[in-house]
């Protein structure tokens, strides 16, 4: 059985923990585009931070890879459960920027 939207966002919102919000919408071909904004950290036009990019890349593995990232280099010592992935989502920065060839 498919997790429903709301399913979904809920679980990523206990995944993400008590500093998170999380919210799922959809893009122009009907995907789930996963949002987790900070509940405590804005950008520099003063909205709140948040995983959401511009373009394909906010499935929920970015998206919780990002937030995991923001944590733990904004937030240290916060706790949530998603941090024990951790480890995978510096493994997955890493290959990117390797991936990444400047022109």
């Amino acid at each position: 059985m498919v997790a429903s939207r709301s399913a979904r966002e809920r679980k990523a919102g206990a995944e993400a923990g008590p500093l998170a919000t999380a919210k799922i919408d959809l893009d122009a071909q009907q995907q789930f585009v996963y949002k987790i904004g900070c509940t405590s950290c804005v950008t520099k036009n003063q909205s709140a931070w948040s995983t959401y990019r511009s373009g394909d890349d906010n499935g929920y593995l970015a998206a919780m890879d990002r937030w995991i990232l923001h944590l733990t280099e904004r937030h240290a010592g916060a706790e949530a459960p998603c941090l024990v992935y951790l480890p995978q989502a510096q493994q997955r920065l890493q290959e990117r920027r390797e991936g990444f060839q400047p022109s």
